[in-house]
This record gives C-alpha cells, sequence and structure tokens, in this order.
C-alpha cells in the first residue's frame, strides 16, 4: 500500500490512531505512581516530577517538531517519535534510581510531542473547513486511546509487577507508531483550500478566511496571550486529576472498593479511569462540532463552566465510590476538549500554512500548567485535596468567563479587520 493512497480521511485516522500510542504515557501514569513508591519508598511529590517532566518535554518542544512538520512534512518527525516513545518505557522498566526515571520521562515527552504536533497539525491541514471537528477527533484518540488499555495494564501489574508493563506496553507502542508513522504525509497545499477537492465549507463561526500569520506574528497578538493564559488555566485543574487520580482514590480509600454501574462492577479507581478515557475522548470531537456550529468562544464558557462545577462536586462528595466514579467522568468530559477548542482557534485565527508551529507554540501552554502537578501533592498533604480542588474550580470558572469577556471581543477585531481589508482589496480591483 502506498503513502500517496491515503486520502485525507485515511490520513486523519492514522493519526488518530498514533495519538492513542501515546496516550498511556500521561494517562497510564497514575497507575505506576503507587507501584514505584511501594518499591523504591521514594516520595509521591519525587515521582510526579517525572510526569511534570514528561508534560514539560512533550509540549514545550511541540513548537520546533512543528516546524519540522511544516518544512519537512509529517512522517520524518512520526517515526523519531515512535522510537523515542518505545525507548522511554524500556528505560523506565530498569529504572532504578529517580534520575533514570526523570530521563525515561524526558526522552518519552520528546517523542510523544513529535507524534502530538504532527497528528494535529496535519489534521488542521487536511481539513480546514473543518477544523473543529478533525482537531477533536485526533485529540480524541490521545484522550480516549488509553481506555482499552487501562484494565490490561493494571492487571499486568498485579500479575506481572509494573516493570514488565513497561516493557511490553512500551515496546508494542514504539513498534506501532513506527509502522502507521510511514504513511502519513502533507497535504498537496499550502493554502485554507485544499487542492482538488473543491472550495471548503467554512464554518458559520469561522470568520472570514485567515490571514497565514508566522510564528513570530502571532506571538506579536494580544489574542495569542490571552489563549496561552486561558489554556494555562484550564489545562492545569485536568492535568492534576490525570496524574493523582490514582494516590485520590487511594486517600479517599475507596480505589478497591467495587463499583456497579451501566452493568459493570470493577474497583472504584480502574473504573474511573477506563470511563475517564472514554469520555475524555468523546468530549474532543463533540465540542469541536459543537463550536463548528455556536462559536469557539460560546462553546468554551459552557464546556469550562461545567468542569469547575464537576470539580466542586467531586471535591464534596467524591469519598463515595459510585460518586468519585461518575464525577470524575463529568470532569474529564468538560476538560478534554481544550485540546480540540484551542487548536481550532488558532487555526481560525493564524491560518493552515503554519498551523502546526503555531499550535505546537499553543500547547506549551500545557507544559505550564504541569508545573503545578508536584505543588498539588505538597498542597494535598498540608492543606487536604479540598484546597486542590477549590483552586481548579476558580482556574476554570474564570478562564469560562474569559472566553467571552475577553477573547471574543479581541478575535471579533481581527476578523473585522480582515473585513475591512477585504472590502478595500474588492474596491480597488
Amino acid at each position: 500500500m502506498s503513502r500517496l493512497s491515503v486520502g485525507r480521511w485515511g490520513q486523519l485516522l492514522i493519526g488518530i490512531l498514533c495519538m492513542a500510542m501515546i496516550a498511556n504515557l500521561q494517562y497510564g501514569w497514575t497507575l505506576f505512581v503507587n507501584p514505584i513508591e511501594h518499591k523504591f519508598h521514594w516520595s509521591r511529590a519525587s515521582i510526579q516530577i517525572a510526569f511534570t517532566i514528561f508534560v514539560l518535554t512533550e509540549t514545550w518542544l511541540v513548537p520546533i517538531e512543528g516546524y519540522l512538520v511544516d518544512r519537512f512534512g509529517p512522517r520524518p518527525v512520526m517515526l523519531g517519535g515512535g522510537l523515542l516513545v518505545g525507548l522511554s518505557w524500556m528505560m523506565n522498566s530498569v529504572a532504578d534510581s529517580l534520575g533514570v526515571l526523570y530521563v525515561a520521562a524526558a526522552l518519552g515527552g520528546i517523542g510523544a510531542g513529535a507524534v502530538y504536533g504532527t497528528c494535529v497539525g496535519n489534521a488542521l491541514k487536511w481539513f480546514p473547513e473543518r477544523r473543529g471537528l478533525a482537531a477533536g477527533l485526533t485529540a480524541m484518540g490521545f484522550g480516549a486511546g488509553s481506555s482499552l488499555s487501562i484494565l490490561p495494564i493494571a492487571w499486568l501489574i498485579k500479575s506481572a509487577g509494573y516493570q514488565s508493563s513497561f516493557l511490553y506496553i512500551g515496546t508494542a507502542q514504539g513498534i506501532l507508531l513506527l509502522v502507521l508513522g510511514w504513511f502519513l504525509r502533507k497535504p498537496p497545499y499550502a493554502s485554507d483550500e485544499p487542492s482538488g477537492l473543491g472550495p471548503p465549507i467554512p464554518s458559520p463561526h469561522a470568520g472570514p478566511p485567515a490571514p497565514q500569520f508566522t510564528p513570530r506574528q502571532m506571538l506579536m497578538t494580544p489574542v495569542f496571550w490571552v489563549m496561552y493564559c486561558m489554556f494555562v488555566m484550564m489545562a492545569a485543574g485536568g492535568l492534576i486529576a490525570t496524574a493523582q487520580l490514582g494516590p485520590i482514590a487511594t486517600d479517599f480509600r475507596i480505589a478497591d472498593v467495587p463499583v456497579s454501574f451501566i452493568g459493570l462492577t470493577l474497583p472504584a479507581l480502574p473504573f474511573a479511569l477506563s470511563l475517564d478515557r472514554v469520555l475524555n475522548g468523546i468530549t474532543r470531537p463533540f465540542f469541536g462540532w459543537v463550536s463548528d456550529q455556536i462559536g469557539r468562544e460560546n462553546t468554551m464558557f459552557l464546556a469550562f463552566g461545567l468542569e469547575g462545577f464537576g470539580i466542586i462536586l467531586l471535591g464534596q462528595f467524591g469519598h463515595d465510590p459510585v460518586a468519585f466514579v461518575m464525577l470524575t467522568g463529568l470532569v474529564f468530559f468538560a476538560w478534554g476538549e481544550i485540546y480540540s477548542l484551542f487548536p481550532a482557534t488558532c487555526g481560525d485565527t493564524f491560518g493552515s500554512r503554519h498551523a502546526a508551529t503555531n499550535a505546537g507554540l499553543l500547547y506549551t501552554a500545557k507544559g505550564m500548567a504541569a508545573i503545578l502537578v508536584p505543588l498539588a501533592s505538597v498542597i494535598a498533604g498540608t492543606a487536604g485535596w479540598g484546597a486542590v480542588f477549590r483552586a481548579a474550580a476558580i482556574l476554570n470558572f474564570s478562564a469560562a468567563v474569559m472566553a467571552l469577556v475577553i477573547l471574543k471581543p479581541l478575535r471579533a477585531r481581527i476578523q473585522n479587520r480582515r473585513l475591512d481589508a477585504a472590502i478595500v482589496v474588492a474596491a480597488l480591483d
């Protein structure tokens, strides 16, 4: 099968599958924290530094990886990412010091960032007329990709140990990335119109066609920095929940309590992890599609506010195992959409030509938010998880208000300037 025979829907599907291959590096991490702590007696805060390193390297290097995608195409970047992802988990399987754990986290972050930036950037380029949906479907692979493997990983950790789980899962993920990455390619056009596909059907809320902002030009706009601040605020709460869900369930003393829900009976923590991953994936194309219909900022306001309420309820009622499963599902459903809404908004505002680099620069906000993950462990140890939940909820509500009060007017000004420029050009013609 030739790479050239894979059309744009095939490219989207490959991107989704590749994202699923790196999902466990972030969403499966919480299963390994307690086993690592029990084996080496390192503190949770020290172990979670590895998670922070992973997220920092995964996010802060994406602009460079995105530039390489824009310059050389997605295939070589994806192949390099696949090699690093496999190597990372192999190193985790033999790590007997925090130093080795941290180096493995850095390599995994670089590899995962290469895969993530490639897939999201490629989706934005191939589907300029459906950016919300395309980015959401691609991000769904990352959000829901670990849902099918959470239970096998949990079983493998209990039966063979966490080190064997790192080795087997990591090797499989690396190989699959190398195979899938071979078929990726960039679209045969450099503008916002897919060559040979006819004029794109714009989102009714996307505004006039975006100019092709270079990364330098984008960084000089207030819109970018407002989005960046909002992204940090929203990512913080979700990353804390992602990394700390196992310790939270353990501290609440419900991790192994059986829960019967939707016809299944499982211990509370694996049940919550599996359900959360599914909902965290579904929300990305769902809210991406909604934003194509009612506008990016309006969708942000609804989703961000919903997550804020979910976090408050989790702090109040999360000690009940059934409520824990349901409320963590609500939190993840209202959180995961940031990985479709922000890239789509970035593409709408700044264009497709440099989409991988520009979206990568915005994605570094996730790295900034990751710095708060070890801090959450410290706060929880002194003031309890309630203080962590309240702080996360405040960030969510603040970002929801910013979407309507600050971001929407700023983007409207850019769109109005585009319209004015288009009118002037038409008059001159």
